[in-house]
This record gives structure tokens, sequence and C-alpha cells, in this order.
């Protein structure tokens, strides 16, 4: 079959099925595995690359989907030259991929339109329903039970060390400037992993809160993994963090629990990494059970801890 994915969590689960050489084309985002940057890619974005402050991205990108609708152009000529038979996009959010009924339209004008299929996760469940669907649709549902089997044993790891912890308040923040608390799948993993994010919104789309409520809150750790950033991007942001009022007094920054994390390979991909995300969650909030994925054991690509207290 020939499949053109426009996500990068759609990318990735081929690679993981082994089904990565049916792939035609990706989106400009899809970047991991590393072979897959061989592949055409059909997508566009004018800031992708671009070394913007959160707050300039936010306004950004509220700005132009006013404006137009989507934050993504496709490349028409080139998707109609490969004639696929699967396209991999979906729903969930216009910020992340190209509008699912942008997608859909111009899939009908092609000579043979092909399969549109939308993956639209919520929960850690409905990932796992995507993983299945898409090996359902390219012929290959084996492929897809036997990955689910092993991510799943893996997240019962976890839930077993974790049935009767102390569970600390972590807050997950998407984004810092504005700030963003931690939507769908992300609360869920937070659970999972012995925590409880008080602020975070369980199968409903993150959203702007404000900093009080962060204060409010009193959290004892605190993650910053922000949609789409590097560790190396959210560590640029903090200054501006720290000059909310109040951070010195979060516990968190007081007892040194604030890490930042790569939320573009992780939280932010709702593919086969999210059990990673779990994982990296787990040695963060109780690095005594899991000390095999204790933040201090991490590349600091993926988990760096931040002396926040020291910041300038």
């Amino acid at each position: 079959m020939r499949v053109v994915s426009l996500l990068p969590a759609a990318t990735e689960m081929m690679y993981a099925l082994g089904l990565g050489d049916e792939l035609v084309a990706v989106s400009h985002d899809c970047d991991h595995p590393a072979s897959v940057a061989k592949k055409p890619q059909i997508t566009h974005c004018e800031i992708h690359g671009a070394w913007l402050s959160n707050a300039e991205v936010d306004q950004w990108v509220r700005r132009t989907l006013a404006e137009r609708g989507t934050l993504y152009t496709i490349d028409e000529p080139l998707l109609r030259s490969l004639e696929p038979d699967v396209i991999l996009t979906q729903k969930l959010c216009d910020v992340c991929a190209p509008s699912y009924g942008s997608v859909a339209h111009l899939a009908a004008t092609l000579p043979t339109p092909p399969q549109v299929v939308n993956l639209e996760p919520s929960r850690l469940v409905d990932i796992f329903a995507n993983i299945r669907a898409v090996a359902e649709v390219l012929g290959a549902p084996e492929l897809g039970d036997a990955m689910v089997t092993r991510l799943e044993r893996r997240v019962g790891v976890v839930r077993n060390r974790t049935r009767s912890v102390t569970s600390p308040r972590c807050i997950v923040l998407e984004w810092l400037d504005p700030p963003f608390c931690s939507g769908h799948w992300g609360p869920e993993l937070v659970e999972l992993a012995g925590g409880y994010d008080p602020l975070g919104r369980k199968g409903s789309d993150s959203s702007q809160i404000p900093w009080q409520a962060v204060l409010d809150s009193r959290p004892e750790v605190l993650v910053l993994a922000c949609c789409g950033n590097s560790v190396a991007r959210t560590l640029e942001e903090l200054p501006a963090l720290k000059g909310n009022a109040g951070w010195q007094e979060l516990p968190a920054v007081r007892n040194g629990r604030v890490f930042a994390l790569d939320g573009s390979a992780y939280f932010s991909r709702p593919g086969p990494r999210v059990v990673d995300s779990l994982e990296l969650l787990a040695g963060i909030l109780h690095p005594e059970l899991f000390p095999e994925w204790g933040p201090d054991r991490q590349p600091p690509n993926r988990v760096t801890r931040i002396d926040a207290a020291a910041l300038p």
C-alpha cells in the first residue's frame, strides 16, 4: 500500500509496526526514527524551524487560525503524483496537523480517492486503539495486537509498582507563556506514574490557565513538557516562567523538583513512545521505585533537572 502520514505519531506507529517502507510521504514534523528523513515531506508550516518564543508562537497560532483556519499547507501536486491508498491524519488538534476538513476535501478530489484515516485519541486506551487501527488498515492486524500487548505489559509494570504509593501533586505544563495545563492522556500518565495533576484535564483539550492557578495548586513536582519543543527549546523559556510572581515559593522549586522534558518526542505524540513518557514520569515522581528511569540517569536531551532557584 502507498501511505501518506500527516502525523508524527502515525509515522512512528508505521515504523514501529515494521511498515515504514509503505510510507511514500510524511509531514515536515516527522522526525523519528532518523530514517524518516529520507521520505518526501508533503506539508509545510511557515514558522517551522523558526526560533520564536512561546509567546510569539502563541500569538502567531491564534492569528493564523483566525485568518486562515489552518497553520499548514499541503503540497497538492506531490500528493496527486503519489496516488496514495491511505492518508493518516487527525481531527484532534488544528495546531498539530492540517485540519481534517481540508485533508478530506483534497483527498476527495484525487482521481482515485484514498482512505482518510482519522486518529483522534483522548486517552491511553485510544492511542492503543489507533495503533491497532493503523495495522488493520494496512492489512496486518496481528502486528498491531502484538505491539499493543508489549506496550500494555510495560504500563502494567508501572501500575503495579505505584499501586500503594503516596501521590505527589505533579503539574505538567504543555506551554509556558502563556501557561497551558496538561490535557488528553497527560493527566492519566501522571496518575499511572503515581502522581496527581490538580490542573490536568483528563480526556479533554489542554487549555490556557492563569499563573495563579499554578500557585494555588502548590505543585510538589513541576514538569515542563512543551508541545513540539525540545528540552533545549524549553530551557530558553525558563526566564519568562521564573518572572511570574510567587515562583520561588512553589514547593517544587524549593525542593529542586522542576524538570524539563522533550515534549515533542514524548508527551505531545500519541504514538508508541507515549509509554516512554509514562516511564520517564514514574522515574521523576518515584525514583526510589524506578531507579532505571530516574531523571538523573537520563540523557539531558530527554530529561533535565532544573536548578530553578539559580535561574537568572
